[in-house]
């Protein structure tokens, strides 16, 4: 456990993060497109220019270039590109140019140029593309684009053919109408699975992991007020969610190796696990899809046993209790299927977010990580109903009291959220102790 736990462990990046500061202040300065796109990030919708820088484009310079290494970033492709593989840094791309680029990233190109009355900016790359791109800014020395990404790490849009364009959009609708509730959730996963290999068939698995993705998002933002709040106040500036942090699902013991192989089918490798101590009772498994560029948080119930093994693809068998996430299974149904995520985490000026969503009326929960490098808050939760015969199924199975059953029935059980995190000198972990916090405060049995 301990050699597992320490393979990720993911420290502060100070010397890179002062680099690309400093490097995205020079934009900053020289163009009153991103000076004034800056502020109106932050006004309104309470995020940071950071948080959607894309990549950084420089004319090629050997000082650059030693500096970029100097600092911890990497030369991934033999190009002049470079990435930091210890933390959240964009990218930067030294180029044989003159050019002085920043591209910023959206969900959709054609979105950002319509809420920002530049429809008549070109846009490269045809319509459902894996990459599309265009310039909003030509000032000379500190030009700003847009992109678009869906699995692809490229900078040159690729050409798309006719079959390819009706695969994207047969396989998006065959994911956003996905059925997710079974009488028996097995067969949800099997369903699941043979959806993501039809259009793995047809298109590459990082691209079909961005379209399952997407509707995971409208799934769950379909559930969650706070979400649609959030998500209309960065639509307004044609954004999308392309801030987000990383996905969560919450699932049962006897389901977790389904979900772990889904999402490896999805292309997503297996990073650090969590076991915050034998009072929590729960696990985590982080997972990173680097291609798609979408990370996945899993929990579920543990003992400190199992999490010493290879508890993500080992099974799990059933148990006569229920810790907090094996509780909110049986009261909602499985986050993959029915119940849908129990939280989206986004990148955001963390009071500034807090500050103008509580004025939306969409409090906050105390923050569960308070530190300078990252900070973490949940919304309050969905306050779902719950379902009689789920109440009937605990109640026989002894895993809820008749008092608790009451309550349920009356109040409902807590749901989905939304997560406000704020990243600083490119952290990339977690605060294990807050999540066990949060874990607990958002158990059924003891909040609303």
């Amino acid at each position: 456990m301990e050699e597992s736990l320490s393979t990720f462990d993911w420290r502060v990046q100070p010397e890179a993060d002062r680099l690309v500061h400093e490097l995205l202040e020079d934009f900053v300065e020289k163009s009153d497109f991103v000076r004034s796109f800056r502020q109106r990030l932050l006004s309104e919708t309470g995020t940071r220019l950071i948080d959607w820088v894309d990549s950084i484009h420089l004319p090629a310079d050997s000082r650059l270039a030693m500096r970029l290494k100097e600092a911890g970033f990497e030369e991934e492709d033999g190009e002049g590109v470079y990435s930091h593989p210890g933390g959240l840094f964009p990218r930067v791309r030294c180029h044989s140019g003159d050019e002085r680029q920043l591209f910023l990233k959206v969900e959709s190109v054609a979105d950002f140029l319509s809420a920002q009355q530049r429809e008549k900016a070109a846009i490269a790359g045809e319509s459902l593309a894996s990459l599309r791109l265009a310039q909003v800014s030509d000032i000379e020395g500190a030009e700003c684009w847009v992109i678009e990404r869906h699995g692809d790490r490229g900078f040159e849009p690729p050409e798309i053919t006719e079959n390819e364009s009706l695969a994207v959009l047969h396989h998006s609708s065959q994911l956003h109408l996905r059925q997710r509730d079974f009488e028996d959730a097995h067969e949800g996963f099997e369903y699941a699975r043979q959806l993501i290999a039809a259009a793995s068939k047809e298109l590459p698995i990082d691209r079909v992991c961005d379209l399952f993705f997407a509707a995971e998002r409208d799934y769950w933002q379909s559930r969650n007020r706070a979400a649609r709040v959030q998500k209309a106040r960065q639509d307004a500036l044609g954004l999308g969610w392309a801030n987000h942090d990383h996905h969560t699902y919450r699932c049962g013991r006897e389901f977790f190796r389904s979900l772990i192989e889904i999402l490896e089918q999805l292309g997503f490798t297996c990073r650090e696990r969590f076991y915050a101590g034998r009072e929590a009772g729960w696990g985590a498994q982080v997972l990173e899809q680097p291609r798609a560029e979408i990370t996945v948080f899993a929990d579920v119930d543990l003992s400190p046993e199992e999490v010493a093994g290879d508890f993500a693809h080992e099974p799990l068998p059933r148990r006569d209790s229920l810790g907090t996430v094996g509780l909110w299974c049986r009261l909602h149904g499985e986050a993959f299927l029915e119940a849908g995520m129990h939280h989206l985490e986004c990148q955001f000026d963390f009071d500034a977010a807090r500050e103008q969503l509580d004025a939306d009326g969409v409090a906050s929960m105390k923050p569960f990580t308070d530190f300078d490098f990252l900070r973490q808050s949940f919304t309050q939760g969905e306050q779902w109903p719950v379902a009689e015969s789920r109440i009937q199924s605990l109640l026989a199975d002894g895993l809820i009291s008749e008092a608790e059953a009451a309550t349920f029935r009356k109040e409902g059980a807590l749901g989905s959220h939304l997560e406000v995190l704020e990243r600083n000198e490119g952290f990339k972990g977690f605060n294990q102790t807050g999540i066990n916090e949060i874990i607990l405060a958002t158990d059924p049995r003891h909040s609303k």
